[in-house]
C-alpha cells in the first residue's frame, strides 16, 4: 500500500494550456506589420495583392502568424522574469502556459514556419529562416541584442519592416529587387526604429531593475522620445526626396503631408512620453505605415 506524505502535494500532469492563452502568447496585434511590409513589397514590384492573391495570403501567412508568431513566444519565454514585473497578467508569468510548453510553443511555431516557407521557394526560405534567427538572437543567450537597446531597435525594424518587404517583393519579382525598392526597404526600416523605442517605454521600469539596456533606460525616457520622432521623420524626409527623384511627385507630397500630421501630433507625445506612447502608436504610427504603401504603389510601374 503506498503512502503520500501528508505536506507533500502528488505530481500532477494536466497543464495543458488553453487555446485563448496560445493565442495571446504569439500575440496577433503584432502580426500586422510584417503582413502589411510583406504585402507593400508585394506591390511595389508592379502587383497588387489581388494580382498575386496566392502568393500575397501564403506570404503574409508566413510573415505574420508564423515567423512573427514564434518569435513573440520565444521573446515571451525569454522574457518570462521581466514580465513578471512589468506585466504579470501575461500568459508565462500567470501561470497560464505553465513549466516549459512557452519554449516548446515557439518551437513548434518555428519549425511549421521553415516548412511552410519550403513551400514557397527559395527566397522564401530564406528570409523565414533569417528573420527567425534574428528572433533568437534579439530573445536568447548569449546573444540576447535586446540588452542593447541600440541593437534591439535595429533589428527588430528590420525584421517587422525591412525584411518582409524585400521577401514579398523577392517573391515576385523572382530575383533580387530593384535598387528603389531595396531603398525603400531601407529608408522605412530606419524610420521604423522609431516605433520600437516607443514600444520599449512599457517596460522600462523591469528592464531597469533587471539590467536590460534599452533606450528608454540608456539615455532617459525625454531623450528616447524626441530621437524616435527624429529617427521617423527623417526616414520619411528621406522617402519624399527619393520618390521626387523618381519623379513622383504626387506621391511625395502625399507622404510630406502625411508627415506634416505626425508633426502636429509629436508636441502632445513629447509631453508625456509613456502615457501617450500607446496614443501615438494608433496615430502617428498609423500615418507613418499609411506612407509605406503610398510608396509601394509609387514605384509599381517603374522597371
Amino acid at each position: 500500500m503506498s503512502h503520500v506524505h501528508p505536506s507533500i502535494a502528488p505530481p500532477t500532469f494536466a497543464f495543458r494550456p488553453t487555446l485563448g492563452a496560445v493565442v495571446e502568447l504569439l500575440k496577433p496585434i503584432t502580426w500586422f506589420a510584417p503582413m502589411w511590409a510583406y504585402l507593400c513589397g508585394v506591390i511595389s514590384v508592379g502587383q497588387s495583392a489581388v494580382d498575386r492573391f496566392p502568393e500575397a495570403i501564403a506570404g503574409a501567412i508566413l510573415a505574420g502568424p508564423l515567423v512573427c508568431g514564434a518569435s513573440q513566444a520565444l521573446n515571451d519565454w525569454y522574457d518570462r522574469e521581466v514580465d513578471a514585473i512589468n506585466e504579470p497578467n501575461r500568459p508565462i508569468p500567470s501561470g497560464r502556459i505553465p513549466g516549459n510548453m512557452g519554449l516548446v510553443i515557439a518551437a513548434f511555431a518555428a519549425a511549421l514556419s521553415i516548412a511552410f516557407a519550403a513551400q514557397l521557394g527559395a527566397w522564401v526560405l530564406i528570409a523565414a529562416i533569417c528573420g527567425l534567427m534574428l528572433g533568437l538572437a534579439y530573445s536568447a543567450p548569449p546573444f540576447r541584442l535586446k540588452q542593447n537597446g541600440w541593437l534591439s531597435t535595429t533589428v527588430c525594424a528590420a525584421c517587422y519592416e525591412g525584411l518582409p518587404w524585400f521577401t514579398g517583393a523577392a517573391v515576385i519579382a523572382g530575383g533580387t529587387p530593384s535598387g528603389h525598392v531595396i531603398a525603400l526597404c531601407v529608408l522605412f526600416s530606419a524610420g521604423a526604429q522609431g516605433i520600437m523605442m516607443l514600444n520599449d517605454f512599457k517596460s522600462v521600469d523591469g528592464d531597469a531593475r533587471l539590467g536590460l539596456r534599452s533606450l528608454p533606460v540608456l539615455i532617459g525616457i525625454d531623450n528616447s522620445a524626441r530621437l524616435a520622432c527624429a529617427v521617423m521623420a527623417l526616414s520619411q524626409v528621406g522617402v519624399v526626396i527619393l520618390l521626387l527623384s523618381l519623379g513622383r511627385p504626387a506621391h511625395a507630397a502625399a507622404i510630406a503631408g502625411l508627415l506634416l500630421v505626425q508633426f502636429a501630433l509629436m508636441p502632445r507625445l513629447l509631453a508625456d512620453p509613456v502615457g501617450k506612447a500607446p496614443w501615438y502608436n494608433a496615430t502617428g504610427t498609423t500615418l507613418f505605415v499609411t506612407g509605406m504603401m503610398i510608396s509601394a504603389f509609387a514605384v509599381r510601374t517603374l522597371a
